[in-house]
């Protein structure tokens, strides 16, 4: 480990490996950038070194890092959309934590943006739930990326427009009432008693409340958010629903809220987490989950999703970029390293259709870890 004067430390400092107080305590993980409040909370603390096995990182070494990891590399207009969504949505967010009360046309706003993507650039969406945000942003990125994948099951279903419309409503508002709930205990890291896990099960409730009460959305709305911490064994709550007692829309944001809050394993994710995900999911065994609304989910999205980073029969490392619905298992993939490591950049990329050239196939999701050791780095 090599030690860092906490003087010499600046805002926006970014380090090739984890960042620790002592060896043991991390301070923030790697390619995260340090914020002022970290070094503030350190001068408070007088730690005087920090510790690390990397090197400070420069904007070209995280470029490169970020192409050849497979970070987004789609249409920044989408991108920059989905971002946008994610600031209307936290303003949302803050005023109902603050205030009750928010302006419904943000949120509008919003969900016309996300279905208008979805018809022109559903690919693109898919693939931009797997990047990461601000920590502090989580809960309405989570919140977002559960209304995209939930329209995109429902569309699936055939659910007619307006029963879409307030399904795209509840699923953005779901956890709307964990902005009730009170910062510390959502931030406890130790086990939570059990009066703490009843004040954090109350969260449907409040969602419930705000939606009719503060908003102003229609009670079919609130209820459809109010459910979906029900399970398909009734051992869910706030009322023990179960199997098809759980109203549809419900079932389908349980599923989309459960690999939405698997996708949000904050700046520590790695590329395999899609694909850990999935498989987490499709382990349920129809305990939580409606194994119906499964089959169409893994269809949708794919045994390795949009952005997942995967290694081929011939040892070649490939990004997802496309899934087929009638074969989840054979996608397109964008070829970003070859079987002698040479690695390929925007002018030089292959993409193949796996429906379609049969001697190929995915052997297995690769970490990151794993990329760079091929790549010499």
């Amino acid at each position: 480990m090599k030690k860092i004067k906490v003087s010499e430390l600046k805002a926006g400092m970014k380090f090739s490996s984890p960042v620790y107080l002592d060896g043991e305590n991390l301070l923030v993980p790697e390619k995260i950038e340090i914020k002022d409040k970290d070094i503030k909370r350190l001068i408070r603390w007088d730690i005087e070194f920090v510790e690390t096995e990397g090197s400070l990182l420069s904007e070209s070494d995280l470029e490169t890092s970020d192409d050849i990891l497979g970070g987004y590399a789609g249409d920044t207009s989408v991108l920059r959309i989905y971002k946008k969504a994610i600031t209307r949505l936290n303003v949302v967010f803050n005023d109902i934590r603050e205030y009750s009360k928010a302006d419904k046309i943000e949120i509008d706003t919003i969900i016309t943006d996300i279905f208008s993507l979805l018809r022109d650039k559903p690919e693109e969406l898919k693939a931009i739930t797997m990047i990461s945000v601000e920590p502090e942003q989580d809960l309405v990125q989570s919140s977002l990326n559960c209304m995209i994948v939930s329209i995109i099951l429902g569309r699936q279903f055939k659910i007619i427009n307006s029963r879409l419309i307030s399904l795209a409503v509840a699923a953005l508002l779901h956890d709307i009432g964990m902005t009730k709930i009170p910062e510390a205990l959502l931030k406890k890291e130790e086990n939570l008693s059990s009066d703490e896990l009843k004040i954090i099960q109350s969260h449907p409730m409040y969602t419930y409340k705000l939606i009719t009460k503060s908003l102003k959305y229609q009670e079919e709305i609130a209820r459809i958010a109010l459910h979906h911490h029900e399970r398909w064994d009734g051992k869910g709550y706030p009322n023990g629903l179960s199997g098809k007692d759980i109203p549809l829309a419900s079932r389908i944001i349980s599923v989309a809220d459960a690999y939405g809050a698997m996708l949000k394993d904050r700046p520590y994710r790695d590329s395999m987490i899609g694909y850990k995900a999935m498989r987490e999911i499709l382990n349920d065994n129809s305990t939580r989950f409606d194994s119906g609304i499964l089959k169409i989910f893994i269809k949708s999205m794919g045994i390795y999703p949009i952005g997942s980073l995967v290694i081929l029969n011939d040892s070649s490392i490939a990004r997802v970029d496309l899934v087929h619905n009638e074969a989840p298992l054979r996608p397109s993939v964008q070829i970003l390293m070859t079987p002698a490591g040479r690695i390929l950049n925007e002018k030089t990329k292959k993409v193949i259709d796996l429906l379609v050239e049969k001697k190929l196939f995915i052997v297995r999701a690769i970490s990151k870890d794993e990329i760079k050791k091929r790549a010499g780095k």
